[in-house]
């Protein structure tokens, strides 16, 4: 383990520490990977990686492009992906393939552990068919479960029981494939409401990132006077992509249009030099949506880097930004 950001000193120190200590593990969230995307692949190819047996993903859904670029670029082709859901909460891993038992399937977490019962419910907590979607639960207690949140055992049981009685719920919802294979669709909080049609963030930043020119995207539904909720997504374009302007704005609403349908098209596109994000490298979507709400920003205290909001905002005020 290290302090310190992927870039510091330079940015291929991920990989040299794998080369220089035959690290045979790697785990880290779809951001980072995103991140090593848009910097490009001849920095990873310079560092011998072949010690690395298992790389794995948490922390977000991860896009098929990501997974693949991870499996081919980080993994030699040859190390399975583990993309793997659970909590903090949970104790232990409760959705993922398993190496060497479970094909992989790009941009999936596939099934439940052995003892784990996972299920995918509608609003009534009844399972749904494959090919449908819905809400991830865990429908069986499991040896790692959480027994309360200290000192409120009431906060506990709202939280996570409360939604689905005998159920419990973390807030992700989830898609069934025709195999019954489990798809994370990201938090339902980060499901839009537009014009009737309910749309993932998920879906959008997926169709977004695979783009040649994107390197990684953040979507959050903004509040619209004629949709109720439009899409407004943040993006980081290639190195190799320049700046971006105008058209570029339009070739990427124009994709998602093209990959998911016109409802789903963003209403404004920003692109932006960095996203916000923890320092386990989550993307805090909660601070984007006060920006394309135009609000005031709310606590940026949990941000590896508290500075990122500002140059967010002066690139928008700049007016070269949004579309």
């Amino acid at each position: 383990m290290y302090e310190g950001t992927p870039d510091s000193q330079h940015k291929g120190r991920w990989w040299q520490i794998i080369a220089d200590y035959k690290v045979n593990i790697l785990y880290c969230a779809p951001t980072a990977i995103r991140t090593f995307m848009k910097w490009g692949a001849e920095i990873p190819e310079k560092f011998d990686m072949s010690s690395l047996r298992v790389i794995g993903s948490v922390g977000e859904p991860i896009n098929p492009e990501a997974y693949i670029w991870y499996r081919e670029t980080i993994g030699g082709g040859r190390c399975p992906v583990v993309d793997t859901w659970w909590q903090t909460e949970t104790g232990q891993i409760m959705v993922s393939p398993l190496p060497g038992v479970t094909a992989g399937k790009p941009g999936s977490a596939m099934k439940a552990l052995p003892g784990i019962t996972a299920q995918v419910v509608d609003d009534t907590g009844k399972a749904v068919k494959p090919g449908s979607g819905g809400y991830l639960v865990l429908t069986e207690p499991w040896p790692a479960m959480l027994r309360t949140i200290w000192g409120d055992d009431q906060r506990y049981r709202e939280t996570y029981w409360s939604r689905f009685p005998g159920m419990y719920f973390a807030g992700d919802g989830a898609k069934l494939d025709e195999d019954g294979d489990v798809w994370l669709l990201g938090r339902v909080d980060d499901v839009m409401n537009v014009s009737g049609h309910r749309l993932s963030t998920t879906e959008i930043e997926s169709a977004l990132v695979s783009h040649p020119k994107v390197a990684e995207a953040a979507v959050v539904g903004a509040n619209d006077a004629d949709t109720g909720q439009a899409p407004a997504a943040f993006v980081i374009l290639r190195e190799s992509a320049g700046d971006g302007g105008p058209e570029v704005v339009q070739e990427l609403r124009d994709h998602v249009a093209k990959e998911i349908g016109k409802i789903a098209r963003p209403k404004s596109i920003m692109v932006v030099p960095e996203l916000p994000k923890t320092r386990s490298g989550k993307i805090m979507r909660r601070l984007l949506r006060d920006v394309a709400e135009k609000r005031e920003v709310g606590d940026v205290t949990t941000l590896a880097d508290s500075t990122v909001m500002d140059q967010i905002k002066a690139g928008i005020a700049a007016g070269s930004d949004e579309e």
